[in-house]
């Protein structure tokens, strides 16, 4: 058995996962959490049990070193789990990075250079990539959130703002959740056994993105320079009129740092409603409230856009696909997409809507998967996410080359 050892790591928190590329088995799965506080803690599961340990955790290395003597307490055993490299999820690979790398000090230093892009993201993925060199004697493969992106031309790219100050400046699109994205189209691909298919991937989560992916390549994608841009998310506001920026400056006397908290952490289902969570939303609308009602008919309305306007950019849609933990799990909120993109020949079949998997499915009424066979229609699928997977997979891959 050959494993791959996934790393995650955010400002105060590491995630990891033993996977084994090949057959998706997870050995085992975990999360430290609140790095650098006065106490921190960790999540370690194996074998359907779960070990928790509450104690200071400085830094990212001392959280690897206590993750590791938890390896030894519990399992597995990592000297028999044939690790064969460490994957890093890296947020930010701008223009530099369009594949998995395997790290050194010169793609390190790549990634550091990027910090001004991403620089909530990349500073901590540096952090976890240095750690787990001085544990880990196995190659450190960098799986990056804007590679798959890397395809787009440039007229779904470029921003329409001076060349020069956007070229000096690294200003364009990059998008994100492309290890998402990928995985999924990838999936459907594989599922339907056609690799000749225009896609629409909504990844809904906490953080939401769209993409447009034609014969496997991704051609367009809602999340921009930062995860800001495109879709109304949990705490951030998506697309607005950049000139509200100046506007509350001007007449709220707002600095630039207030406006970045409102827009990030703030805005979308919480700032509509005072939710989060689409859950308590739903709840909220179906029982009336004002506000969740808008609120769930803003972020249809978003969805409904992006969608048709994929379609139109890809001249036509095979399939649209839901993944993340909304996408996956928000039968209502499907259902409500699917009507307000009728046009476009969408439908869900309320059995199957209602459904929970996590296999891939397709929710179509049978009359449109018939028509999609035909070659004539599309359909609408369901497809689980598996990022920790789809960096495995690509760790295990950059090595071998």
């Amino acid at each position: 058995m050959s494993t791959v050892f996934v790393l995650n790591s955010g400002s105060s928190s590491l995630k990891y996962q033993l996977v084994d590329p090949e057959t998706g088995s997870v050995s085992a799965v975990g999360l430290v959490d609140r790095i650098g506080l006065a106490e921190g803690k960790i999540v370690h599961e194996v074998g359907g049990q779960k070990f928790e340990v509450t104690t200071p955790i400085p830094d990212h290395g001392v959280a690897l070193e206590k993750v590791l003597e938890l390896f030894k307490e519990h399992g597995p055993k990592l000297e028999d789990a044939g690790i064969v490299a460490v994957g890093h999820r890296v947020v930010h690979g701008g223009t530099k990075f369009s594949a998995p790398v395997v790290l050194d000090d010169n793609s390190i230093k790549g990634i550091k250079d990027l910090i001004p892009l991403a620089p909530l993201h990349n500073p901590a993925n540096v952090t976890g990539i240095e750690a787990a060199r001085k544990l880990f004697d196995v190659p450190q493969v960098a799986v990056f959130d804007t590679a798959f992106f890397s395809t787009l031309p440039a007229e779904a790219y470029t921003y329409a703002i001076d060349k020069d100050i956007a070229d000096k400046y690294q200003i364009r699109r990059y998008g994100f959740h492309g290890t998402s994205h990928h995985y999924v189209s990838q999936k459907v691909a594989e599922v339907l056994g056609r690799d000749d298919l225009k896609i629409v991937v909504l990844h809904l989560g906490n953080g939401a993105s769209a993409s447009a992916v034609v014969n496997g390549k991704a051609v367009d994608t809602s999340m921009g320079l930062t995860p800001l841009e495109g879709l109304v998310m949990g705490t951030r506001s998506g697309d607005i009129d950049p000139a509200v920026v100046f506007h509350l400056q001007r007449e709220a006397g707002m600095s630039t740092n207030d406006i970045d908290n409102l827009l990030n952490k703030k805005s979308g289902m919480l700032g509509l409603c005072g939710a989060s969570d689409m859950r308590e939303v739903e709840a909220a609308a179906a029982a009336g409230e004002p506000a969740a009602v808008v609120a769930q008919n803003v972020y249809v309305h978003r969805l409904a856009k992006y969608v048709g306007a994929y379609a139109a950019i890809m001249n036509g849609i095979d399939v649209l696909v839901f993944t993340a933990g909304v996408g996956e799990n928000d039968a209502r909120m499907r259902e409500l997409l699917a009507d307000r993109t009728s046009f476009l020949g969408l439908h869900v079949d309320p059995a199957k809507n209602s459904v929970r998997s996590k296999e891939p499915r397709i929710i179509s009424p049978d009359a449109d998967i018939k028509a999609f066979e035909a070659g004539n229609g599309p359909i609408v699928m369901v497809v689980p996410t598996n990022e920790e997977l789809a960096i495995a997979q690509q760790a295990a891959a950059a090595i071998q080359k």
